[in-house]
């Protein structure tokens, strides 16, 4: 099992921050909008650096994706932040019909992600997010796994044409990708090349996926690991290719079992190459308060339930 040695943990939050400050150098274009929750979002930077590209809306969610569909008319290329929650399920019919519909350039930034917004609980740990945006034609998702891959998929959507959900979190997650990592859109990454069962994971499971190579490694099972950070586009090719080596998947992910990454490599599978697959991921369930680490043991959410995952999976390859 190969290492993946990291000096600091860092949230992902920050690597969009970090991501937008850059592009406030460099693209003119780029213009921010916020729904009250600057700091939250890590826009700050931006601010300060680009008074005049920054609108803040408040707290109305649906006027923001309504003003930011405007700007890119004049061509802009807005970002828009919030929290995940409320870049999606309080204004889905705003991104349905004035985003998605006409294929306008709108980046949706969508922070404290998934059950890892902890203390919250329910009503704001939206596990829903991933699959309501994938079923919008035109829409592409990406969830990256750490700060650096996260600043990285933040410059980089700038100049991918069309609308982008980019989804990210609140809590620090080790930071253990390259500083100066290529991002390419809908291109999973083999972290970890295997032959005994295909592990795709996405977002903060990716880490929790390699302590789960490692644990696995120490049973000699030889496990590929790959981060499948865009959702959609899926990369199917290497997925397929991943698969019909190993004959048998494992999906990891901190969002709903219904609609996430696994369902797509589900149906991917079902069409091309019918292999056992198991998924972690909730199961039909809303979140609750507690501490990230609390709810992510709780709700099956870590390596341990990625091995257990892995060991039932081999069982059934033919």
């Amino acid at each position: 099992m190969k290492d993946f040695p990291y000096t600091e943990s860092k949230d992902t939050r920050s690597g969009f921050g970090a991501g937008l400050q850059e592009l406030g150098r460099t693209n003119p274009n780029v213009v921010a909008l916020c729904a009250d929750l600057i700091g939250s979002l890590k826009m700050d930077a931006f601010i300060k650096d680009n008074p005049e590209r920054f609108f803040q809306v408040g707290i109305a969610e649906a006027n923001m994706m309504g003003l930011a569909a405007g700007l890119t008319i004049g061509g802009k290329i807005p970002f828009t932040g919030t929290f995940a929650n409320f870049s999606t399920g309080r204004v889905y019919d705003q991104i349905r019909q004035s985003i998605a519909y006409s294929g306008k350039n709108v980046k949706i930034c969508a922070s404290h992600a998934g059950l890892t917004l902890g203390e919250d609980g329910a009503t704001h740990q939206i596990l829903e997010d991933i699959g309501m945006m994938k079923m919008l034609p035109h829409m592409t998702v990406i969830n990256p796994c750490d700060y650096n891959q996260t600043k990285a998929a933040t410059i980089a959507i700038a100049d991918y044409e069309g609308p982008v959900y980019l989804r990210f979190g609140r809590p620090v997650v080790p930071n253990f990708t390259p500083a100066d990592q290529p991002f390419e859109v809908g291109k999973g990454i083999v972290l970890n090349e295997g032959a005994d069962v295909s592990i795709f994971a996405t977002g903060h499971l990716v880490w929790k996926a390699i302590l789960a190579g490692k644990l696995l490694a120490e049973k000699g099972i030889n496990a590929e690991i790959i981060n499948i950070h865009t959702i959609k586009p899926l990369d199917a090719q290497l997925i397929l290719e991943s698969a019909r080596k190993t004959r048998c998947v494992v999906t990891a992910e901190e969002h709903q079992m219904h609609g996430g990454l696994g369902d797509s490599i589900a149906q991917l599978l079902a069409r091309e190459e019918p292999l056992p697959l198991e998924m972690v991921a909730v199961n039909d369930s809303f979140g609750e308060s507690g501490t990230p680490d609390q709810l992510m043991e709780k709700y099956g959410l870590n390596e341990h339930a990625i091995v257990a995952a892995v060991e039932k999976v081999m069982a059934r390859r033919k």
